[in-house]
């Protein structure tokens, strides 16, 4: 207890930094930059599900991603089962859709389920390669 009186400062860090942790993980997914995103992809095989509406998905997307709009996820879940056990990567426009997609995900016993933090905008601002080939 002294050490804690003597080092409130730290004390106080460490309770707001915990506080931000439960709060993403409670949002659904962990977010992940593009570089890092780049890396599940090319290391471990990542799969990538871009969740926005067709007008958007058509405008742009990340290379081999599958598009499931956010609003048709969870009836369409049977076309990821194969993936539980993967590393699968969300996005959407700015990350805010893919972050609640994390948690559907999540919800149906998916393992390691990420969310491209600020979305394609920021994919396309770290100069990532974008596709317009429709799947």
């Amino acid at each position: 207890m002294e050490f804690i009186q003597q080092n409130w400062y730290w004390a106080a860090l460490a309770a707001v930094s915990g506080s931000l942790l439960v709060v993403t993980s409670l949002k659904g997914g962990r977010g992940i930059s593009p570089a890092q995103a780049t890396m599940l992809i090319n290391r471990e095989d990542a799969i990538v599900v871009d969740v926005r509406e067709s007008a958007e998905y058509g405008s742009g997307h990340l290379l081999n991603a599958r598009h499931i709009p956010l609003g048709e996820l969870e009836k369409r879940l049977g076309e990821l089962d194969k993936f539980k056990d993967k590393p699968v990567i969300l996005n959407c426009q700015s990350g805010s859709r893919s972050a609640s997609a994390c948690g559907v995900l999540r919800k149906a016993g998916f393992n390691h389920v990420h969310n491209l933090e600020g979305g394609i905008a920021a994919w396309e601002q770290a100069g990532m390669p974008i596709s317009r080939k429709k799947k």
